[in-house]
């Protein structure tokens, strides 16, 4: 009978082809797969809660794999795996489960942010944000443009081609605060929802910024996701400043609670 682990890691994407294996490319599951071979002399697949793109960071993501062999000492095994891995991806917690856990089925909910640094003048120390220096953001009318999107609702309008036929994601959160780091104004745009499209985080962005840059009532976000035409929204922002910032198997309006605290 094999035993199964959970695992949650973080990685820098900057260097990576994304989070799902693929051949002969870089890729955060084939890093951790092939660092989990070295360590057990075994063939592991790990099963991911879901892809990232190319570049696209994460600070939480989730996976599961199996074993033949019950780890003795979890500490032991896990300070050895994050010597064999690289220095841009690390799991920083391993468990056992049950063997009817599933990483991606039994995900409810994903937490994205998208970093904006909103400056005049960019700043050396921060690779992974948009520098966003042609006006100060509004948090008010962007949190009105966000509030469209909450709910459950067919998101064609921000989904780039892709062979996943599902269209319609459930968005529970969707909110921009401000924070001032230093001499520094970021704006934070977090969204949480059970499932996302292709780019379609990336895109909201960039409909957000359109929206803002030439003054158009937020309103017309709801235009756009009520259009279900991709050719109505704007062009996918950088992939550099998205976070995966969390997957959640409890109940999300508790982890909305906790974030909002």
């Amino acid at each position: 009978m094999l035993n199964r682990y959970i695992i949650r890691f973080e990685f820098l994407g900057t260097d990576f082809f994304g989070s799902q294996k693929q051949p002969d490319k870089r890729t955060v599951q084939g890093e951790i797969e092939k660092a989990l071979c070295t360590l057990t002399k075994d063939k592991i697949n790990i099963i991911l809660a879901g892809r990232t793109d190319a570049k696209v960071s994460a600070k939480s993501q989730v996976a599961h794999f199996d074993l033949k062999e019950k780890i003795e000492y979890i500490d032991n095994f896990l300070y050895k795996l994050n010597c064999i891995l690289p220095d841009d991806v690390k799991v920083f917690e391993l468990s056992e489960t049950s063997c009817d856990f599933h990483a991606q089925k039994n995900a409810k909910y994903k937490h994205y942010r998208y970093v904006i640094l909103n400056n005049r003048v960019a700043s050396v120390f921060n690779n992974y944000a948009l520098f966003y220096p042609y006006k100060e953001l509004n948090i008010e009318r962007l949190n009105l443009s966000l509030s469209y999107l909450v709910g459950h609702h067919d998101f064609s309008s921000f989904k780039s081609n892709s062979d996943n036929p599902y269209n319609d994601c459930i968005i529970y959160y969707a909110k921009a605060k401000k924070e001032k780091i230093e001499r520094n104004n970021f704006i934070f745009i977090d969204i949480i929802g059970n499932r996302f499209l292709y780019n379609m985080v990336r895109t909201i962005i960039g409909q957000l910024l359109l929206i803002e840059r030439n003054d158009l009532n937020p309103s017309v976000m709801d235009e756009v996701l009520k259009s279900k035409d991709r050719t109505k929204a704007a062009n996918v922002m950088d992939a550099q400043p998205l976070f995966l910032e969390y997957v959640g198997y409890d109940n999300v309006d508790e982890y909305i609670k906790k974030i909002n605290s």
